[in-house]
């Protein structure tokens, strides 16, 4: 995808500028970056500005060891250098000599510019990627800072801080439900890609009662042997290896596969399209709802079938029979909006048939304890706000995205109805495709990420505390999956072997329709 739609000259890495600035342009704390505004300016603007300034210095301060003191004095030429994302301004006095130099940003130890640190860090936390932003400032004509340089900045200070920090909050959630003597999780995989392309396979835990993640494990593909099949196994077992030594896990609640509520609307979905029997589809979301009802309230197992083939009796009409009777209040005269299915229909029939599939009834008792991981299946999503599918991420950036993601979920499951100025809910339409029905949902109020800060002061830290400047080459960590070799189970050969064999293919033409 990068080479097809992201495809354009990358800027060079500027050359470290160590000349030293006046104080007031030198980081000496995470405050003097953190929270600050930053502005765009256009250059034209900001030499507009320059030529406007007068200097504290009257005359050039140059001196040559045989001529002397230069004699150039104000007004002095300015001129503007691009610089990743910020510009230094020059003044030049008339004999070629810089009287003064100014950066519109800040600087940190080694003369790295605070935007570009600034953006190379807040890209990765804010879920985005490198090219679409360099795009951006591209076609905003806009500095942008270098890609190596970027990539450089991620791996030497992005990792580690984005790591300790989930492990801290996390310790938070484990304390707390250490405390409770039946702990209930529920977990579900997710792949970075379809089928058997997946790299990496996702596992993510969170707790029943309070929806918190208290795990969340990346396995690459070459950890299992290049087997993607058992990626999502692999982190199931690392996840009780971890959990098992931490809480009193009673209970375990995975995906339930083919055998659920989602099967069940499918096959009605697939019903109620077939002549004389639509009547099924205005039905289908109260029949789920009545599933999910069943769940919750029945006692055991044939508690649950007395209340779930209640259904069969309530869209015909019907509010009791000899087994038992709906428990909503008495309908009033004209107050159901939903055309009624009349019993022993074509319609009613094949409802039946899909209520009362015997296969289907005997999975029903796992969903008597009423859990569902459809919580992790929303945050499965979230992922990829973080991690696209589209991308391609080394194992390392690939795990601390979707720690990035978990925080993110942990900060903000909690989160209250938005209200309007009157104070009251406010709510949002949504269609429903399937069933071909509107409903509505709440809208929660907007994310705050008030501890984004506290991480950006982290990876600031890790950075003014190295006591060196940007590494020229990042090394691969000792527990890296890369050093386990390549994903392809085959090693490639040379480009030019390659070229060759295409060319006597066939598949390379020449551009030139003269060759």
């Amino acid at each position: 995808m990068d080479e097809a739609v992201l495809d354009f000259e990358m800027p060079d890495p500027p050359d470290e500028d160590i000349e030293k600035l006046s104080e007031q342009h030198k980081v000496v704390s995470e405050d003097d970056l953190v929270g600050k505004q930053a502005n765009i300016t256009y250059n034209d603007n900001l030499h507009a500005l320059a030529m406007y300034l007068r200097l504290p210095t009257e005359k050039c301060n140059h001196r040559d060891k045989l001529s002397g003191p230069c004699p150039g004095a104000q007004p002095f030429r300015v001129t503007l250098k691009p610089r990743g994302t910020g510009v230094v301004l020059e003044w030049i006095c008339s004999f070629g000599h810089m009287v003064w130099r100014w950066n519109s940003q800040p600087t940190l130890k080694f003369g790295m510019q605070s935007g570009d640190f600034m953006l190379s860090m807040n890209v990765l936390l804010s879920g985005n990627n490198y090219r679409k932003v360099a795009m951006l400032f591209k076609f905003m004509n806009m500095g942008m800072v270098a890609e190596s340089t970027y990539f450089r900045i991620q791996d030497s200070y992005c990792i580690e801080p984005v790591q300790e920090y989930w492990e801290a909050t996390r310790a938070e959630v484990i304390d707390h439900l250490r405390l409770k003597d039946h702990v209930v999780v529920l977990g579900d995989g997710r792949m970075d890609s379809p089928g058997h392309c997946a790299q990496y396979c996702t596992y993510t835990t969170i707790e029943q009662d309070s929806r918190d993640i208290v795990h969340i494990v990346s396995v690459d593909k070459r950890e299992t042997n290049r087997n993607s099949v058992i990626m999502e196994k692999e982190c199931f077992v690392r996840t009780m290896d971890a959990l098992l030594t931490e809480i009193k896990i009673k209970e375990v609640v995975t995906d339930a596969q083919c055998c659920n509520i989602q099967s069940v609307e499918n096959t009605s979905l697939g019903a109620g399209s077939i002549k004389n029997q639509t009547g099924i589809m205005v039905w289908i979301k109260d029949i789920v709802n009545h599933f999910w009802y069943c769940s919750k309230t029945a006692a055991n197992e044939e508690h649950f079938k007395m209340m779930w083939v209640g259904v069969l009796h309530h869209v015909s009409n019907k509010h009791s029979w000899a087994s038992g009777f709906c428990e909503h209040e008495p309908l009033e005269e004209g107050s159901e909006n939903k055309p009624w299915i009349i019993a022993g229909s074509a319609a009613h029939q094949a409802l039946t048939a899909i209520v009362l599939e015997k296969r289907w009834l005997t999975q029903v008792k796992k969903f008597i304890n009423f859990r569902t991981t459809s919580d992790l299946e929303s945050f499965q999503n979230h992922i990829l706000m973080y991690a696209a599918k589209r991308m391609s991420y080394t194992p390392f950036i690939y795990k601390t995205r979707t720690l990035l993601a978990a925080i993110d979920y942990n900060k903000h499951n909690r989160r209250l109805p938005a209200r309007n100025r009157e104070g009251h809910k406010m709510y949002r339409r949504s269609y429903n495709k399937k069933s071909k029905t509107w409903g509505v949902y709440t809208v929660k109020e907007k994310k705050q990420y008030s501890y984004i800060p506290d991480i950006q002061r982290a990876i600031l830290s890790r950075r003014m505390r190295s006591g060196t400047g940007l590494p020229r080459n990042v090394s691969i960590r000792p527990d890296d999956p890369r050093r386990l070799g390549l994903l392809a189970s085959v090693q490639p050969p040379p480009t030019h072997e390659l070229v060759r064999g295409h060319i006597a293919r066939g598949n390379i033409v020449s551009e030139n329709p003269q060759d």
